[in-house]
């Protein structure tokens, strides 16, 4: 099987050089929905705090921060920021809210807290996946999920997931952080674009306080 393995990646690999590539393939579709969220709100600059190395979330979604805060684990902890009351615009945490070890909605509360009224919070995280320990892995989350813990923010923007069964080849290939190509036709973008909703790898929302 790892010989299968191995020669599958490589035939991949080869179909994939002289490529333009974009993010692999838990992110490519994420990243790209967000980017076009972020063009349909023209979110203005402002001051930004990124949760453990979750700056790439400004990028993605045109926001042009004013001033860059970081909050890493284990400095900083989500659940308990050191931050004044209503002191950002944004909150950017990316694929971290799986690893809060402790109660989720109040790391979403303390991001409420900290946020000045009408200011953003951008998360994803993820609902189908590996364990993965950063150092620890506690929680998965549906859509539903994250759209209950914010049922008392005034807005939510954006909530949804992508994910489908074939990605999973795609992992089990070694290919897991590889960019994917932006080529349409290209099989690993077909894969990396088709969204099937029972089967959410990865999940996002971003709301309004």
């Amino acid at each position: 099987m790892n010989l299968y393995r191995n020669l599958r990646k490589l035939g991949w690999q080869a179909s994939m050089t002289g490529l333009a590539r974009g993010p692999h393939i838990t992110r490519y579709y994420m990243y790209d929905h967000l980017g076009k969220v972020g063009q349909q709100n023209s979110f203005h600059p402002g001051r930004t705090l990124s949760v453990s190395h979750s700056d790439r979330l400004a990028e993605v979604l045109g926001i042009k921060p004013s001033e860059l805060i970081t909050a890493d684990y284990p400095e900083h902890n989500l659940l308990a920021l050191g931050f004044p009351d209503s002191s950002f615009d944004y909150v950017l945490s990316d694929q971290v809210l799986e690893h809060v070890e402790g109660d989720p909605y109040k790391a979403i509360q303390e991001c409420h807290r900290i946020l000045r009224p009408g200011g953003i919070s951008v998360l994803t995280t993820c609902f189908i996946n590996p364990i993965h320990a950063c150092p620890k892995d506690f929680w998965r989350f549906t859509p539903d999920a994250l759209a209950l813990l914010h049922q008392n923010w005034s807005d939510i923007i954006a909530v949804g997931g992508w994910g489908n069964f074939d990605a999973w080849s795609i992992v089990q290939d070694g290919l897991r952080f590889a960019g994917i190509p932006h080529a349409t036709w290209h099989p690993l973008h077909k894969i990396a674009t088709h969204n099937d909703p029972l089967w959410p790898i990865v999940t996002w929302l971003i709301a309004r306080k």
